[in-house]
């Protein structure tokens, strides 16, 4: 069976789960999961809005809307949506993640930081969250924090790019260019494509 018709099927299910029991937050919640995997926006949206309309302490679908809000480009949406995400369960790191995401988009690093320490302090393996709060770190010029975060990543998973490429420009920032430079390395052999400047700092290094 394809995978198309077999989320048409759950979707089915869910909208025969919804007739028979309107006011099943969870099912309205899976139906607008369904819905996402397909790119339908505008159901999903409206399928979350009733999920909280039936259940207002459902964090997930908050998060959920706040990702929409993020596909159309509204920063201000996304952050509204996690922030009622943490106000329905106050140890939700997920909800504190995004925040910490949004408010680094926006510029506000000191925010970001603060959002992003709780997202860890929640969930101690969010490697995402930490790959974020060492870039936040980075910006705000704690090299050695950044440093630190990063080798958490590390410890988590090891073949994570972004934190090897953090890595390499925060060695760079210290002047510890065999670490850059050896990190630097990893980070393209797993892929990720690291700026030019970058690059060239290290390869001037090798040069040497």
């Amino acid at each position: 069976m394809s995978k198309a018709k077999n989320v048409e099927e759950f979707i089915a299910a869910q909208r025969a789960a919804i007739a028979s029991n309107p006011d099943c937050g969870n099912s309205h919640y899976n139906l607008a999961v369904a819905l996402l995997g397909l790119q339908k926006y505008d159901e999903a949206e409206k399928a979350l809005k009733e999920a909280i309309h039936c259940s207002p302490t459902l964090a997930e679908a908050y998060v959920q809307l706040g990702g929409i809000c993020l596909h159309r480009g509204d920063l201000d949406g996304c952050l509204a949506h996690n922030q009622q995400a943490i106000h329905s369960r106050a140890g939700f790191a997920e909800g504190w993640g995004n925040i910490g995401f949004v408010q680094l988009q926006k510029g506000e690093i000191d925010k970001a930081i603060e959002a992003l320490e709780k997202a860890t302090k929640w969930n101690p393996n969010f490697i995402q969250a930490y790959a974020t709060l060492a870039n936040a770190y980075l910006m705000k010029g704690m090299v050695d924090k950044s440093i630190d975060v990063n080798l958490k990543v590390l410890q988590l998973e090891p073949s994570f790019a972004i934190a090897h490429n953090n890595l390499a420009i925060a060695y760079l920032e210290k002047g510890e260019y065999a670490m850059a430079a050896e990190h630097c390395a990893k980070a393209v052999e797993l892929g990720y494509k690291v700026a030019p400047e970058i690059l060239k700092e290290v390869d001037e290094y090798r040069k040497k």
